[in-house]
């Protein structure tokens, strides 16, 4: 699951709280976490604060779940860089995006995948809607057998999942509201997910075993969470359960007040899934701190 990186007043991390969410991750069966994903706002980091966050995280917690370090850049000398110092720093695989903005041709997309992937275990990312570019499954199926290649973070649907299960390769959801069926129906291998933050035990659940009545019940929620741009939803839901403090780092903001209103109503819907959650809140907008300087 790609972890909330929660913040202190001054900006900066709040590792204390942090620790909290990959403790409550942990008890309640996930797997492993992305460190410094979209969701963790790694987008938001300097280098120095990316590699910190994955060693603190292979250091506290490496010995109970596989740590990810999401290393891919835009570009491939950052890219190279930042997972050797991943690697460096003890993490198990690296997550790799591809070149985001500027793009680039079919071969440089196989040579900055194959440049990064020499430097160890790595999932592929595809997110068009983020990146402005589709991954061609040719590029994905000509990278399934070099050593270090793990499998497709997929984002475009479950039919391109079995078309890659079905080939042998191995394929995480990057949709929640698909995942349910992408594990039970499509061959993914589970998912990679921002719900889980809130509701771990949840997910772990539908992805061991396959669960109509639950996958239906946090359907609602899930919608809630990505009616803006993730991360803003989790982000302020986390803040509303109490479990990370109203500090958002620009350009994120928080949800409006009549959409935390109906976020609450939801939130109260699946309480028993909401581990660690002492109350609900709405919030004020005067609660929140947004900063442009950290």
């Amino acid at each position: 699951m790609p972890i909330k990186t929660p913040y202190l007043e001054s900006g900066k991390f709040d590792l204390a709280a942090y620790d909290r969410l990959l403790e409550l991750q942990i008890a309640n069966g996930v797997d492993g976490v992305i460190v410094g994903g979209t969701t963790g706002e790694g987008q938001l980091m300097s280098w120095d604060e990316h590699i910190m966050l994955i060693a603190h995280t292979v250091n506290c917690f490496g010995d109970q779940i596989r740590v990810v370090g999401n290393t891919g850049s835009n570009s491939t000398r950052e890219a190279v860089h930042a997972t050797e110092q991943g690697f460096a720093v003890g993490m198990d695989a690296a997550l790799q995006i591809n070149p985001y903005y500027g793009k680039t041709s079919t071969t440089g997309l196989l040579t900055h995948f194959k440049a990064v992937l020499d430097e160890g275990p790595g999932i592929i990312y595809n997110v068009p809607g983020r990146t402005g570019q589709d991954i061609p499954d040719d590029i994905i199926l000509s990278l399934k057998d070099h050593a270090n290649m793990l499998g497709v973070k997929e984002c475009t649907g479950n039919p391109r999942i079995e078309g890659y299960t079905s080939r042998g390769m191995a394929c995480w959801s990057g949709n929640d509201d698909e995942a349910h069926a992408a594990r039970h129906s499509h061959g993914a291998t589970g998912v990679i997910s921002v719900t889980s933050n809130l509701v771990p035990g949840a997910f772990s659940r539908l992805m061991e075993t396959r669960d109509d009545a639950l996958a239906a019940k946090l359907d609602a929620l899930i919608a809630w969470l990505f009616a803006e741009p993730n991360p803003i939803g989790v982000n302020t839901a986390l803040m509303m359960c109490g479990l990370a403090k109203p500090v958002f780092r620009l350009p994120y903001v928080p949800l409006s007040r009549a959409q935390r209103e109906e976020g609450a109503k939801l939130l109260e819907a699946v309480r028993e899934h909401l581990p660690g959650v002492e109350a609900i809140r709405v919030m004020e907008d005067d609660e929140f701190k947004i900063m442009a300087k950290f």
